[in-house]
């Protein structure tokens, strides 16, 4: 089993950064790409950012790219969101997900992750 926890959600006003971490325990997630989603009231979940298992690949949706900055650690078993110029749109609950190795379809769907952490809010005031 693998337990993932995110961090560092909270109450920011539109324009500025927020970093949040997701930490895996019970076993580890360094050889699985990990995701990024996020979902608001009344919205789907919806696929935020990816990042390979080896952090050399990153795939990210048009609505954050330029501002959102996947990474991880794997020494540490954590993957980072970093979040600058957000807008009241990127308030969102915010979940970390590990890799579905069986699942071959695309890496922007909820189908691809087995693993989900509980989520962390955004809120973005204007």
């Amino acid at each position: 089993q693998v337990q993932l926890v995110e961090s560092g959600g909270g109450l920011v006003q539109a324009g500025g950064s927020l970093r949040l971490s997701c930490t895996a325990s019970g076993r580890t997630v360094s050889s699985y790409a990990m995701g990024w989603f996020r979902q608001a009231p009344g919205k789907e979940r919806e696929f935020v950012a990816r990042i390979s298992w080896r952090a050399d690949i990153t795939y990210y949706a048009d609505s954050v790219k330029g501002r959102f900055t996947i990474s991880r650690d794997n020494a540490k078993n954590t993957v980072f969101l970093q979040m600058n110029s957000l807008k009241p749109e990127d308030s969102a609950v915010y979940y970390c997900a590990r890799q579905n190795l069986v699942y071959s379809g695309n890496y922007y769907t909820s189908r691809g992750y087995d693993y989900w952490g509980q989520g962390t809010q955004v809120t973005v005031s204007s």
